[in-house]
Order: C-alpha cells, then structure tokens, then sequence
C-alpha cells in the first residue's frame, strides 16, 4: 500500500503544479498583452475584446494548457494520469466563469476555450514524453 500512496500523492503534487503552472503562465502572457498591445487593458476592463484580442487569449489559453500538461507529466514523473485529471480540473474551474460570462463573448469563443482545455493539456504531457524520449 504504501506505494500506491505515494503514487497517489505523486498524481496529487503533478496536478497542483500543472495548476499553478497555468495560471502563472496565463498570468505572464496577460501582463505582457496588457504591456505590448495599445487598448488591450481597456478592453479587458469593459470585455469588448476585438477579434485579434480574442484569439490572443485563446492563443494564451493554449500555451498555459500546453505548459500544465508538460509540468504535469514532468513533476508525476511521465504520469499521463496526472495530466488527465489536470485538463479536467482546468474545465471544471473554468466552466463557471464562462457560463457567467456567456454573453459577453460569441459561443464560438467559449467552446473553443472549454473544448480545447483537456486536448491541449494531453498535447502538452505528450511533449513532455517526447522530449523524455530524445534524453541521452
């Protein structure tokens, strides 16, 4: 038993890590969008995002889903279990927020955020086994 508790507090840790790693990275790349695009903040403020600021944080969604599947796998040590329950645990916290918000974005908007949480999230733990696979 013990090693299935330490397998289970492993999963635990990846998945609190992948958590903290997206919103830190969705976190940067705002601040950054906030810094480099004129009106951005503006926008963000009032929710009246153009299209290009709409896909910019569909683009900052996917790269902070990417970099929590990677820490996932990478942290519960090429754990795919970890990343799963990682994608999972991103659309349950952010199925609320956007059914808040339904209407302050178009529908295309909020699916392809919500769809692309779980793939994006493997895609970034598949990375991570890629790149464990190319070490000497």
């Amino acid at each position: 038993m013990p090693s299935t508790n330490h397998a289970i507090l492993k999963t635990v840790g990846a998945v609190i890590a992948a958590l903290v790693t997206w919103f830190f990275v969705a976190t940067v790349l705002n601040l950054a969008l906030r810094a480099w695009w004129p009106h951005y903040h503006e926008a963000e403020t009032t929710f009246n995002f153009t299209f290009a600021m709409k896909l910019a944080r569909l683009f900052l969604g996917a790269i902070s889903s990417l970099g929590a599947g990677f820490v996932a796998t990478w942290i519960g040590k090429c754990r795919m279990r970890a990343a799963i329950v990682t994608g999972i645990v991103l659309l349950g916290l952010f199925i609320p927020g956007h059914y808040l918000l339904w209407s302050k974005f178009p529908v295309w908007y909020h699916l392809t955020f919500l769809v692309s949480l779980l793939p994006l999230t493997l895609l970034g733990a598949a990375l991570n086994h890629r790149a464990d696979r190319k070490a000497p």
